[in-house]
C-alpha cells in the first residue's frame, strides 16, 4: 500500500463529539492500533496494554461497544466463559472497566471513522480520520461484519409507517414490550433468545418459522419447548398490516406446503432474519479479502506485516463467529505482533 485510502463518509464532518476517554491523547506514533471497539476490539486494546504497549483504539459510533451496545444491550449473552447470562451493555459495561485500568496506554478516539490507511516505506502506518491522523507500528483489525442491515420481510409492507411502529427489528428498551402480545420471526439462536427473554414480560409470544427445525444451540431450542411460547412452523408471512385507528398488526400466515392459512393480531412484531453485512473498508484499504472477511494467517496477520485482524472481520479454517471466540484470538495475535515489535519480550507462559 503506497498510497492513502480514501473511503466514502459516512459519519459527519463536525468532531466536536470526538473525544479521547482513556489517556489524554496518544503518543507521536503508537505500538498497536486497534480499529473498532466492539468487544473483541475493546479486549484487543486492554490485553495490548497489559503487554505494555500503547495502544489506540478508534471506533465509527459514538460509544464503544459495537453492534452490542448499538443494537441489543438488553439480549442476554449466554456463550462467554464465566459471564452468566449478563446482558451486552453488562459485557460492554465490564470491559470499559478493564480499559480504564490502563488510562497511561490506552487512548479512545469515538465517533471517528477511519477512511484511510497508508504504509510508509519504514514499514510503520498512518491511519486517517475525519479529526487526525495516527501513526502507529502495527494494526488490529477488528470492524466485525462492518456495516450491516437487518434482512427484512420477505414480504411487501409499509415500511415507512411500520418500522419502529409495530415492526422491529432490534430491541433497544425490553420494557416496551411489557404486557404485549409480541410476534418473533425466525428460528436461529437470536430469535429464540428473544422469544425466552419476552416470555419473562410479554403478556404473550408467538414465534414463527418458516421450518419445522430450529438452527440453534439444542440448550435454547429445549428451553423453548418447555417455555409457554406459542410455536408456529412451518409458517410464512403473506401479509403484515397496521390496524386501522389503533395500534398494533395484523399477520397473516400461510403454512409451507400446504393450503392452511392463519391470521394474528399482535402488538408487535420481532424480526429475527439475520444482517448483510458490507466490509468494503478492508478492499479499500488493499487488504486481503475472501467472500468478505479478512484472510489471515495462525497468528492472525494478514500478508500485510504487522497488520492483524480478529473477531468476526477474519476468516480462517474453522473460524467461529463468536463473541467468546474472537477473545481467544487476541492473545495470539497481540503477543505475536508484540514479538515483532520488542523481540528482546518473551511470550507469556501462563496468566
Amino acid at each position: 500500500m503506497s498510497e492513502a485510502i480514501t473511503i466514502e463518509e459516512t459519519t459527519p464532518e463536525d468532531v466536536n463529539g470526538q473525544q479521547a476517554e482513556a489517556g489524554s491523547a496518544a503518543p507521536a506514533i503508537t505500538d498497536v492500533t486497534v480499529i473498532g471497539g466492539g468487544p473483541v476490539g475493546m479486549f484487543a486494546a486492554f490485553y495490548s496494554a497489559m503487554r505494555n504497549l500503547d495502544v489506540t483504539l478508534v471506533d465509527s459510533l459514538p460509544e464503544l461497544g459495537g453492534q452490542v451496545a448499538a443494537l441489543y444491550p438488553e439480549k442476554p449473552i449466554h456463550d462467554i466463559a464465566g459471564f452468566v447470562s449478563g446482558t451486552g451493555a453488562e459485557l460492554v459495561g465490564n470491559l470499559k472497566k478493564q480499559i480504564d485500568t490502563f488510562p497511561e496506554r490506552i487512548t479512545v478516539y469515538t465517533n471517528e471513522e477511519v477512511r484511510g490507511l497508508e504504509q510508509l516505506a519504514d514499514g510503520t502506518f498512518t491511519l486517517t480520520t475525519p479529526a487526525r491522523e495516527i501513526r502507529t507500528r502495527s494494526v488490529i483489525v477488528a470492524i466485525g461484519s462492518g456495516a450491516f442491515t437487518p434482512r427484512p420481510l420477505a414480504i411487501d409492507y409499509d415500511r415507512e409507517r411500520l418500522d419502529g411502529h409495530g415492526v422491529f427489528y432490534f430491541v433497544k428498551h425490553l420494557a416496551d414490550f411489557a404486557g404485549k402480545t409480541v410476534a418473533v420471526a425466525g428460528g436461529g439462536d437470536a430469535a429464540i433468545d428473544w422469544a425466552l427473554e419476552l416470555e419473562r414480560i410479554a403478556g404473550k409470544v408467538v414465534l414463527i418459522h418458516r421450518r419445522d427445525n430450529f438452527r440453534a444451540l439444542e440448550s435454547s431450542v429445549a428451553r423453548l419447548k418447555e417455555s409457554t411460547v406459542a410455536i408456529l412452523t412451518p409458517y410464512k408471512f403473506t401479509s403484515v398490516t397496521g390496524v386501522p385507528d389503533g395500534d398494533g398488526l395484523h399477520i397473516e400466515l400461510a403454512k409451507i406446503k400446504s393450503d392452511e392459512t392463519l391470521a394474528l393480531d399482535v402488538d408487535a412484531l420481532l424480526v429475527n432474519y439475520g444482517f448483510t453485512s458490507d466490509n468494503h473498508l478492508l478492499k479499500e484499504w488493499g487488504l486481503p479479502v475472501k467472500r468478505g472477511d479478512l484472510e489471515v494467517d495462525e497468528y492472525l496477520e494478514t500478508e500485510v506485516p504487522r497488520i492483524y485482524g480478529v473477531g468476526d472481520a477474519v476468516n480462517y479454517p474453522g473460524k467461529v463467529k463468536l463473541i467468546s471466540a474472537g477473545f481467544g484470538e487476541v492473545p495470539r495475535a497481540v503477543n505475536h505482533l508484540a514479538e515483532q515489535l520488542y523481540p528482546d519480550r518473551k511470550q507469556p507462559l501462563h496468566e
